[in-house]
């Protein structure tokens, strides 16, 4: 039996579903400021596939890193860990 490699995975919260089986993903950090020590949050954003469309904007999800879909679309949704209010 094949193992796969260990793929990345983030959880984030879904900015937009406008897209046919796509979700972009707002994925926040928080980073040490080199000079002042203060943290600082930054953003990342992903495009994700989204099989049967089954996310809104505000839910919470777990993504995971996958081959290429499309020329910016390399990530898929895992699972809904959260819906919004």
């Amino acid at each position: 039996m094949e193992t796969r490699s260990h793929r990345k995975e983030r959880t984030g919260v879904v900015e937009s579903n406008k897209m046919e089986k796509s979700i972009i993903v707002k994925v926040t950090r928080k980073v040490k400021h080199p000079k002042y020590g203060k943290y600082i949050k930054r953003y990342s954003h992903f495009m994700a596939h989204d099989q049967n469309n089954e996310c809104n904007p505000g839910d919470t999800v777990r993504i995971m890193e996958t081959r290429p879909l499309s020329k910016s679309k390399c990530w898929r949704l895992v699972e809904i860990l959260e819906r919004a209010e």
